[in-house]
């Protein structure tokens, strides 16, 4: 029987709602079995600023995602060395899930019109499904997609639509530097955690 597992990446510098409202939503409206949240080690594309170490944003996602039991967390990204590209991560993960494993990657709407620049793209396309987590109004070039990528990405890139959220990672590391709230932005457990690690400040 075919299994569905979908990755969500991201820095989750911290983890908040907006994440775990979004995973939510995609997994029931594609029907995926597990959602895999995988923290990037060292993110292509924040390679200029400066990001919380690894163990901390690694047991903040767990944290945030353990009463979820279609929920899980890989530390697979900060077991590498160097820049965190999905294919590397792909060809990772087939490695440990059976052969009849589909994968589906979320992306943003406005990362997904960028997916053109991504590393290895045509390899990547092949090798799993992408869900562009999108809102209504959101500007989604998908036939601009699907003239790149041809049949393949016709087959490969899907639209999800997920509620609106704005919520974003920079500004609750703000607000924690400003002494600003952020209850209800994050879990409590998140919050409790950044407090106690003093994390942001």
């Amino acid at each position: 029987m075919e299994k569905r597992i979908a990755i969500m990446g991201g820095t989750f510098d911290p983890i908040h709602h907006g994440h775990l409202i979004t995973a939510e939503a995609v997994r029931e409206a594609m029907d995926i079995g597990t959602m895999v949240f995988i923290p990037a080690a060292v993110p292509p594309h924040k390679l200029d600023r400066e990001v919380t170490p690894a163990e901390h944003r690694l047991r903040m996602t767990e944290l945030a995602t353990a009463s979820n039991p279609h929920f899980r967390v890989s530390d697979i990204e900060l077991r590498r060395q160097g820049p965190s590209y999905t294919i590397d991560t792909i060809r990772a993960l087939q490695k440990q899930y059976p052969e009849d494993t589909t994968f589906y990657f979320i992306i943003g709407a406005d990362a997904i019109n960028e997916l053109t620049t991504w590393h290895e793209v045509d390899t990547l396309i092949t090798m799993c499904h992408f869900i562009a987590a999108t809102r209504q109004g959101t500007s989604f070039d998908a036939e601009g997609l699907y003239a790149r990528f041809g049949e393949r990405g016709r087959a490969h890139i899907h639209r999800a639509l997920t509620p609106h959220i704005e919520i974003s990672s920079t500004d609750i590391r703000s607000r924690v530097r400003e002494g600003r709230s952020i209850r209800y932005l994050v879990p409590q457990v998140v919050r409790e955690y950044i407090e106690k690690e003093g994390l942001y400040r």
